[in-house]
């Protein structure tokens, strides 16, 4: 969901940069409103590029019947911005823009909150809650876990167990505000849940068909085990209508949680502050307490309580999506290759056998439930 404030580029006591112009990651000088146009012009250009890709792809796939891969805008804006970005280079003059990136980020979250209502969970049932519990657990304990033995940057492992928990991407996103981690972290991450997401496109179904899964199991166990909204809602769809509604609704069970996961790992975070003694540590806490995921949490409180009318909810729903558009194009467009592998190899094993894992479990935990006797 594949949805979020933060204040402007300000003056600070970094002294002028001497990066490249071309350099989209180096310090930012003070700049006025009027400064930051040229940068946010450039988001949502990359942003909207993407969705026409995937407009384009789509319609090339249905209607003229090529063999294309479907690549959500999501990745459509990363790409385009790393294309940019690692070839011929961001100007200075786009730089103050670009590092709004995160304003819109954390304005998509706030909105996005409107889309996860507290009784969707409800709705599943409390078998399907209680698997949604279960893959929670597991996947923040055993990506925390695999992090640890592969020895990964300690907030990367932050990200994957958040994405792999929750909703891929926007989960990350989301995190990204709340723990501020390195952008090549976020882009790793990111990389990682994607390349997962596009796997299961090909293998769950095939599972599916071969252990003969009912629509009802086998959408649950899309919307549990695969990360990224849109390749679970995919991935359901492809073995069956009634496997792709079941999946939206696990998948909304999982997404509804991302607020308290996020507090959770903020909490954590701003608990390990500097290496200075913390006096008040309750001030502490609410100074790095990232301030949107309230706004994120009283928005989706709102739409609970039915504050916001049908049509509301989906112009909130709409604006959420215009304020990722520049958001993922700036994670491009700050992202150095060089500094995403540099990684190496170990964030994807972690994801590769984290990921393996939870569907192994889930996907045991769903066939006996829906094939040992437990009513739909």
């Amino acid at each position: 969901m594949s949805t979020q404030t933060i204040p402007m580029p300000a003056a600070t006591d970094t002294p002028p940069s001497t990066t490249s112009p071309g350099d989209a990651t180096g310090p930012l000088e003070p700049a006025s409103l009027i400064g930051t146009l040229p940068g946010i012009a450039l988001l949502f250009g990359i942003g909207l590029l993407g969705k026409l890709l995937e407009h384009a792809f789509s319609i090339l796939r249905t209607q003229h019947h090529l063999r294309l891969p479907q690549i959500e805008y999501v990745l459509w804006a990363i790409i385009l911005g790393l294309v940019v970005s690692n070839s011929v280079g961001v100007a200075r003059i786009f730089r103050p823009g670009i590092a709004t990136y995160e304003l819109w980020l954390k304005l998509g979250i706030v909105l996005v909150g409107a889309r996860f209502l507290l009784q969707d969970v409800l709705h599943i049932g409390g078998l399907s809650l209680g698997l949604v519990a279960v893959e929670l657990i597991l996947s923040l304990s055993v990506m925390t876990l695999l992090g640890r033995i592969f020895k990964l940057p300690p907030k990367l492992t932050s990200l994957l167990a958040i994405g792999s928990s929750i909703c891929g991407v926007t989960a990350i996103m989301a995190a990204q505000g709340a723990i501020d981690p390195d952008e090549e972290d976020t882009s790793t991450a990111i990389a990682a849940i994607l390349t997962l997401g596009a796997i299961a496109l090909f293998t769950f179904p095939a599972i599916g068909h071969l252990l003969h899964l009912s629509q009802q199991a086998y959408g649950m166990w899309a919307g549990l085990a695969v990360d990224n909204t849109a390749e679970s809602v995919v991935t359901g769809s492809l073995y069956g209508q009634d496997a792709g509604r079941w999946a939206i609704l696990a998948k909304t069970a999982r997404s509804s949680f991302i607020g308290f996961v996020v507090l959770g790992y903020a909490i954590y975070w701003a608990s390990q502050g500097k290496a200075a003694v913390v006096e008040n540590k309750a001030l502490f806490l609410w100074q790095k307490f990232p301030k949107f995921i309230l706004g994120f949490l009283a928005i989706s409180v709102f739409a609970t309580a039915g504050f916001f009318s049908r049509g509301q909810l989906d112009s909130i729903s709409n604006l959420s999506r215009w304020a990722f558009l520049p958001a993922f194009a700036g994670v491009g467009l700050r992202t150095n290759l060089k500094d995403l592998v540099g990684q190496g190899w170990r964030p994807l094993v972690v994801g590769v056998l984290g990921e393996i894992f939870i569907a192994l479990i889930t996907l045991g935990l769903v066939f006996w439930s829906y094939n040992h006797g437990v009513s739909r």
